[in-house]
């Protein structure tokens, strides 16, 4: 008679032994986002923000445990579809209508789809790290909810139709959508992490503070007047439910539309406000407004860059270059934004405003094959396995592949999205050390 032990991975025992786990760090990089930067000039070619120091801190930190062995390798697939993106990008630097420039770009592209993704994929080893990135994720939404919410209710965030309402929590009216996309992220990893402690031998208190959480970050998410945060939100929150329990995604439509009724309707909280923006929605094609009609201008003026360099775009950071030449005249100059910071602004559109027109414009048929491959992998690999807290990950992918739809990176929460992908990868592509396996 013999025994057969299966022991851990050898680069896990020494990394869980003998060094601290490098997943604190990615959660640092998340809840640094709250950090206000007091950017002011959006024109200028490099931002560097706390949580960018950081996110390179956790690369470094990586690649010497990689280095000293402490941590096992990625796994071909991964090395694929990173590559794929790197080499993408490269190619698009090297025919760039002015490299120089395109340079930094490639440098921003790199950090935000490779690098950090990959850091991230080899940080998170197992539930516990998974549960402490996603409680960063649900602690630095309700730190930006609490300011959002209190801007709201005294009148001191930014200018929407005239009245200092819009909640922008630390970030200013300068980047209006990054309050909204930290509070989305964090409720839709709140509500993840309840449904993962419905299981037998879950913790009833974890489950309740987590719904009492997305209970919460609702309201400020309300009040950011964000049409695509709401709409994306609701799509990840959607697959997430239908994902965890069907019967459950229909009683939380229920919930949600009565919490509604009651928040709106009978307490009057940004009542006229979400009214108006909710009924615009369906007026986005028939009747849009000039920000929409602007993001179908700047759709169509990428359209027109790609179709002068088709194969491998005009180069990363070429589409504010090449904007004016190829934009309809009705385009706008800029959006307005105002507060009691900066006074009044005139923000240019820097910006397809769709991330895939980004790609297509900059990088090309090439850059748009090796992104697509990317996320469809990420997007397929959490379909299929996504259990426990892995269906944040699921749920937070699903909101940056349908925000990008509308949106692209840019502003102090583009970061957010390489954790995300990291998340995901670790759903999706998992390692020897992976917590999806059927050896784990």
């Amino acid at each position: 008679m013999s025994l057969t032990l299966r022991l851990p991975h050898p680069a896990l025992r020494t990394t869980r032994a003998a060094a601290p786990r490098p997943s604190w760090l990615a959660a640092a990089v998340v809840l640094l986002v709250c950090v206000p930067t007091g950017e002011k000039d959006v024109t200028a070619s490099v931002h560097v923000t706390p949580a960018d120091l950081a996110s390179l801190a956790l690369v470094g930190l990586v690649a010497v445990d990689l280095l000293r062995g402490r941590l096992p390798r990625l796994d071909r697939a991964a090395c694929a579809l990173f590559g794929g993106v790197v080499l993408a990008a490269a190619v698009a630097t090297l025919h760039s209508i002015d490299p120089a420039a395109s340079a930094t770009g490639f440098v921003r592209l790199t950090q935000i789809f490779v690098l950090v993704p990959a850091a991230v994929l080899l940080a998170v080893h197992d539930t516990r790290d998974q549960r402490l990135v996603l409680g960063s994720f649900v602690l630095a939404a309700l730190i930006e909810g609490a300011v959002g919410a209190h801007q709201y209710l005294t009148r001191t965030g930014a200018s929407y139709a005239g009245q200092p309402v819009r909640a922008v929590g630390t970030f200013g009216a300068l980047d209006v959508m990054a309050m909204s996309t930290v509070v989305s992220y964090g409720l839709l990893a709140a509500l993840a992490l309840a449904l993962a402690e419905r299981r037998p031998g879950g913790s009833p208190a974890l489950r309740r503070a987590m719904w009492a959480s997305a209970a919460f970050l609702a309201f400020p998410l309300a009040v950011s007047f964000s049409r695509g945060s709401w709409i994306a939100t609701a799509v990840a929150a959607t697959v997430l439910l239908l994902r965890a329990d069907a019967r459950l995604a229909v009683k939380g439509v229920l919930v949600g539309a009565a919490a509604a009724v009651v928040l709106v309707g009978g307490l009057g909280l940004g009542a006229s406000g979400v009214t108006e923006r909710l009924g615009s929605i369906g007026s986005v094609s028939a009747a849009p407004d000039q920000s929409v009609s602007d993001r179908y201008d700047l759709w169509a003026t990428a359209g027109r860059i790609w179709q002068d360099h088709p194969a491998t775009g005009a180069g990363p950071k070429a589409f504010q270059q090449l904007r004016d030449g190829h934009a309809p005249l009705r385009l706008s100059s800029g959006s307005d934004a105002a507060d009691a910071t900066i006074g009044f602004q005139r923000e240019p559109l820097l910006s397809p405003h769709n991330m895939y027109f980004l790609v297509l414009s900059e990088q090309g048929l090439l850059g748009v094959v090796a992104y697509l491959a990317l996320f469809l992998a990420l997007l397929l690999g959490c379909l299929r396995r996504a259990t426990g807290p892995g269906l944040a990950a699921l749920a937070l992918l699903c909101w940056v592949l349908w925000d990008f739809l509308y949106a692209d990176i840019g502003g102090t929460t583009t970061v957010l999205t390489s954790v995300v992908l990291g998340l995901a990868a670790r759903t999706a592509l998992p390692g020897p050390d992976s917590v999806g396996t059927k050896g784990a």
